[in-house]
């Protein structure tokens, strides 16, 4: 028998990238794109990889390419670092594996470095096949956790929570990272949002404007832990905006979050160097008369419109930029 897992894309909506620093946000699961996983039983332990996990290329600039955009080993050191990982929870938890080997490959339409979790959703639909093949259960509020230190532990990779909470969870979550309930209990505070709740919101990504999220989120990184006054107080206002979108949502005040998402952008741009591509993207969709934020590290826009009309024109816009715009659904 095959198992097939999936995971999805993911937009952070408000508060990030406070979810870094105990902060808190509310994203959305993205089904437009996904991750998959295919995993059967097999005589030895065998990770298919993928032809961008290859070694042959068409010239130097392809090496270059390919480098850019997936690392030097493309996506077979997530799989080996998510395979231990679950071991590894396993062992910690009494729970004996039977003597069973299998062979997995992966396959991902997620636009890469472009701030959508490509890596994390990977990880998630391997978790979800594994503990399908072995037969073990593991809390869905520990999961993300788990999947996250596969990226940060095993490969040194700098990752956040909240990529992972959402595509662990999918349809839209806020998220309150408190840093007490993480370190007693091992997750913070999850609550769904009923997807209905939500205004109308775009999606517009282009991938020549890749970032890797760790080097982008490197130098606050350093601030914060030196204690910088500024970028503490930063990062607490922009996770505030999730809590008041959240309260929005709650009492259906939907409309609340076109000018909470664009407060959200500008006050990211305190402290975050954004590249003039990047706010070219989010000032051209403003243009229109939507609202227009980061929904990563960079290269993926999200935003609100407030008709087909609208939508028309961030599509004529964008197009400029040579960015795809999409209606993300939601379920």
């Amino acid at each position: 028998m095959i198992i097939e897992t999936r995971a999805y894309a993911r937009a952070g909506l408000l508060g990030n990238p406070s979810d870094g620093f105990f902060g808190k946000t509310i994203s959305i699961s993205v089904r437009n794109f996904g991750a998959s996983i295919s995993l059967y039983e097999s005589p030895e332990l065998q990770i298919i990889p993928e032809p961008q996990d290859g070694s042959t290329f068409k010239s130097v600039f392809h090496l270059r390419d390919s480098v850019s955009m997936l690392g030097y080993n493309g996506g077979l050191p997530l799989i080996k670092a998510g395979i231990k990982k679950f071991g590894d929870y396993c062992e910690n938890n009494g729970i004996r594996l039977p003597n069973r080997n299998f062979t997995v490959r992966y396959r991902s339409s997620i636009p890469r470095q472009v701030g959508m979790s490509g890596s994390s959703a990977i990880l998630v639909a391997l978790f979800r096949a594994l503990m399908q093949f072995y037969k073990v259960e593991i809390p869905l509020p520990i999961l993300p956790q788990l999947v996250m230190e596969s990226e940060t532990e095993e490969l040194g990779i700098a990752a956040g929570l909240q990529d992972r909470v959402i595509q662990c969870y999918e349809g839209c979550v806020y998220m309150d990272f408190d840093k007490d309930m993480i370190a007693s209990k091992g997750h913070g505070r999850y609550e769904r949002i009923e997807p209905t709740s939500l205004p109308k919101l775009f999606v517009a990504y282009n991938t020549n404007l890749s970032k890797v999220s760790g080097k982008v989120h490197s130098d606050v990184r350093a601030r914060f832990d030196r204690g910088e006054p500024e970028v503490i107080k930063v990062l607490g206002q922009i996770a505030d905006k999730a809590r008041q979108g959240f309260e929005a949502l709650q009492e259906g005040r939907a409309q609340d979050l076109h000018a909470l998402m664009n407060e959200n952008f500008d006050l990211r741009c305190q402290i975050y160097n954004v590249p003039e591509s990047n706010k070219k993207l989010i000032n051209a969709a403003r243009s229109c008369g939507a609202s227009a934020k980061f929904a990563g590290s960079g290269g993926t826009i999200i935003g609100i419109y407030e008709n087909d009309d609208m939508l028309n024109q961030l599509f004529i816009k964008l197009k400029q930029f040579n960015a795809r715009v999409i209606r993300p659904f939601v379920v």
